[in-house]
């Protein structure tokens, strides 16, 4: 039986990764630096401890949250103690900040099996201690069973991260989600060593944050009348006809903030401007151009009325920044500034007056105006002021960040004028968009970004130099909630492809391998069984792409992302096996009506057979 345990936690496959590293590990993201001994193991049972070897109350924390989840995951139940206490005799696991090593930073960690007696996380600080417990925990295996003795493999972790930003973003204005499902995601993005979460907390169709001096804010605009059902925007477009609203208290965010910093993440709050600004604007419609009535955004999309640029308008924002800033103490403050129609501006006296008084020739310069004046409120309240790629239009505020999402053009101009860049692009970066076959999938805003795209991902545009690339902060993946209306849809739209975008932050670059992360996934499905999550497998999917060549003839390709899988297929009704014939690249059409197919390794089907019907004439 302990065997068995054994072999969970390895993932059951042999790599060759270089000649120390032979044997793979179920960690993600990868560790820079791993050695796992092939003479022994540790063992962990009820007399094991959990030492901490500082009274940091910090540290303690982590000791009781890992004696908790080894309770819960595999039964344990260590005693935390301090060094003070007792020193370690075998059996046990240490958590010490003694490392001193500059090396590593202040989130790396070292892991020693020290002479199989016992585990011991070192780290500069309790950052890189808690990032060594998360590595730790996904080396327990997955049981359902119980058991008195848990095998752990003897091994040998170096690791640091690649990018000081690793985000993760929740829209909760599309729809709204409970304190307690923000946590269960901050503990996911904890699980891949994510450190930023990014909070979008106001858009068109509801405002979601408490804002005391203005009541109206979430008491008219975090409520709309209704909301739009699918996705047709013509003639024919329906909605459920049901107000749908929510928002979170300052004590709540207060409490998510908290809850966060436990965890090491910081929280980038999202509060947008000028435009994506409807909701506020129905609260207090006197910030807009024509002094309304406005409506709470009831569709998707982009609409036409943005903030006024007249004092009121700045006065009104800068007391919700004032609030804003008194309850996220995180050095960035988000304010969007993506989409904004100038067709309110190039018909409002306020806002033309104002470019008339400020010398701005165009509405673009005068986008940039009001993103200027918002980064100077930031500065003197000691902030930083973040943006969407738009805030280039017109000319960057001189110490502000840009998220690029309109592809990597935004971020490489941006890193080559000298500003801080996140990369985040939506065809990479997006996990709104399907993942698998439109067909099998649930209703999503659109596009196809599987796990292996994210997990090829290269944060670093070629096309910068090694001191403009130091710009590259790190990436962040975006998960908008148009089509996500409850907790179980956005995490089926997150995993894996969380897990994929974490070892493109984390791990080296020349240390990433798609088969080796592949083999690894089985252990992570299990896991979220385990933790019943809600989750995707389309990385076991088949993809048909019709395509023409130079002869103008199609042909089918059918593309796949297991690794060394081999694909068999049938042109009738019958289920391809393994004896079936093999697929080939670029078959002509006109053989085919209707395709079966299914994935192979090692003569054994991985996933379901897939099935095409195909109409000639109509292709």
């Amino acid at each position: 039986m302990l065997k068995r345990f054994f072999f969970i936690l390895i993932v059951g496959l042999f790599f060759s990764c270089d000649k120390k590293e032979k044997t793979d590990i179920s960690i993600i993201p990868r560790p820079e630096k791993y050695l796992v001994s092939e003479n022994g193991t540790i063992k962990l049972n009820n007399e094991t401890r959990i030492i901490y070897e500082d009274p940091n109350p910090a540290l303690r924390f982590l000791a009781e949250d890992l004696a908790n989840q080894m309770k819960a995951r595999i039964n344990l139940h260590p005693a935390v103690i301090s060094l003070s206490e007792a020193k370690s005799i075998g059996n046990d696991i240490t958590l010490s900040v003694n490392l001193a090593d500059s090396a590593y930073g202040n989130e790396g960690y070292v892991i020693n099996h020290n002479g199989f007696k016992f585990v011991s996380i070192q780290a500069n600080s309790t950052k890189g201690v808690f990032y060594g417990v998360q590595s730790l925990l996904q080396l327990l295996p997955i049981q359902e069973i119980k058991t008195e003795i848990v095998e752990l493999p003897a091994i040998t972790i170096n690791d640091n991260p690649r990018f000081e930003y690793r985000g993760m973003h929740l829209d909760v204005s599309r729809h709204f989600f409970p304190v307690a499902f923000i946590k269960q995601y901050i503990d996911l993005m904890a699980m891949y060593k994510f450190n930023t979460f990014h909070w979008h907390l106001t858009d068109d169709q509801g405002w979601r944050i408490e804002i005391k001096k203005y009541p109206k804010l979430t008491q008219i605009g975090s409520i709309r009348a209704k909301t739009m059902i699918g996705k047709d925007f013509g003639e024919n477009q329906k909605f459920d006809n049901t107000p749908y609203g929510g928002f979170y208290t300052q004590d709540d965010i207060r409490e998510i903030v908290e809850y966060a910093s436990q965890k090491n993440i910081t929280i980038i709050p999202e509060i947008e401007m000028p435009g994506h600004s409807l909701a506020a604007l129905t609260a207090y419609p006197e910030m807009g151009c024509s002094g309304g009535p406005y409506e709470v955004g009831e569709s998707w999309g982009v609409f036409e009325d943005v903030y006024c640029a007249k004092d009121q308008t700045f006065t009104f924002i800068e007391d919700i920044l004032t609030e804003v800033i008194d309850v996220f103490p995180g050095t960035y403050i988000h304010i969007g500034g993506d989409e904004v129609p100038k067709t309110r501006w190039k018909n409002c006296p306020a806002c033309q007056k104002r470019m008339k008084t400020e010398g701005l020739k165009t509405e673009e310069e005068l986008q940039s105006y009001f993103i200027g004046r918002i980064e100077k409120f930031l500065v003197s309240h000691n902030r930083r002021l973040i943006g969407w790629d738009e805030i280039l239009e017109g000319g960057l505020p001189p110490e502000a960040t840009v998220m690029s999402w309109r592809g990597t053009e935004g971020g490489i101009a941006a890193a080559k004028m000298g500003h801080n860049v996140i990369m985040t692009p939506g065809n990479k970066c997006y996990f709104d968009h399907y993942q698998g076959n439109t067909e099998n999938e649930p209703l999503a805003i659109g596009g196809l970004t599987k796990v292996s795209e994210v997990y090829a991902y290269e944060p670093i545009p070629e096309e910068l130099n090694a001191d403009q690339a130091k710009h590259i902060l790190g990436a962040q993946a975006n998960v908008w909630t148009e089509y996500l209306p409850n907790p179980v849809n956005v995490t089926y739209m997150v995993l894996p492809r969380m897990a994929a975008l974490a070892e493109v932050v984390w791990s080296p670059k020349e240390k990433r391998d798609w088969k080796i992360f592949y083999a690894k996934l089985n252990y992570h499905f299990d896991l979220y069984k385990w933790m019943k999550l809600n989750y995707c497998q389309s990385v076991n999917n088949l993809y048909f792409r019709v395509m023409q060549n130079e002869n103008k003839q199609k042909r089918l390709n059918i593309e796949s992302e297991i690794p060394d899988a081999v694909i068999h297929f049938t042109l009738n009704d019958s289920i391809p096996t393994n004896e079936s014939k093999i697929w080939v690249k670029n078959m002509n059409l006109e053989e085919i009506e209707k395709i079966n197919a299914a994935q192979f390794v090692n003569g054994k089907q991985i996933g379901k057979v897939f099935s095409k019907n195909f109409v000639i004439d109509k292709l």
